[in-house]
Order: structure tokens, then C-alpha cells, then sequence
């Protein structure tokens, strides 16, 4: 039986998971990509709470060229980087959510990187 590509990313995510823990002091960056927008948050597993959030969605209400592509992706990593420096979140755990480290979600991880995040 044949898997479509959603089920083999929750596959992938599930091993990732097993692996990467987010904790108050080191927190676990996600990445979701949809066909419109991009998504990341900072979550601290231990509380089960979202720290900080951000996405194409947001951003596009104070910058018009955050598109679904690489430099909208470029522009939610730096922005997710900002927010995580008001909150003095200085180290997170990249989690790519199953996608490949490739295009969009590497484009957020090199923003976030930019921003002054350390992976």
C-alpha cells in the first residue's frame, strides 16, 4: 500500500520527535509550512505552552512582501528570532516538523540564525 506525502511526513515527525525536546531553557523551534503561509513557534514542552509565534499570516499586515516562498520564509525566521530576544530566549532546538531541510524551512532556519537565535 502506498503512502501519500502527509503520512510519510508524520512518520518522520514522530522519529524526529523522539529526538528533540524542547525545555525552559533550551526550547524547541517548529516549523509548519502549508501551501499559503509558513509558520514557526518556540514551545516549551515541559509546560506545554507556546512561548512565541509568527507566521506569513501576521507578518503580512506589517510587511507586504511576506509571500509563501523562501524570502517570506527568510522574514518569518528573523521575525521569530526578534520576539525570542524580547523574551530572552537566546538557544532553541530546530524542529523541522518532518519536512526536509531544504528551500522554505531551511530559509527559516537561516533567518532565525540571522535574528541571533543559536541552534
Amino acid at each position: 500500500m502506498k503512502n501519500n506525502k502527509n503520512e510519510s511526513r508524520q512518520r518522520r515527525k514522530i522519529r524526529i520527535r523522539k529526538k528533540v525536546n524542547g525545555t525552559a531553557s533550551r526550547p524547541r523551534l517548529v516549523v509548519f509550512r502549508s501551501n499559503l503561509h509558513i509558520y514557526a513557534q518556540i514551545v516549551d514542552d515541559a509546560q506545554g505552552a507556546t512561548l512565541v509565534a509568527t507566521s506569513t499570516l501576521s507578518l503580512r499586515k506589517s510587511e507586504p512582501g511576506a509571500h509563501c516562498n523562501r524570502s517570506g520564509a527568510e522574514l518569518v525566521g528573523k521575525e521569530i528570532a526578534r520576539l525570542a530576544k524580547e523574551k530572552n530566549i537566546s538557544q532553541v532546538v530546530f524542529d523541522r516538523n518532518g519536512y526536509l531541510y531544504h528551500g522554505r524551512v531551511k530559509a527559516v532556519a537561516d533567518g532565525a540564525r540571522e535574528g541571533g537565535l543559536e541552534f
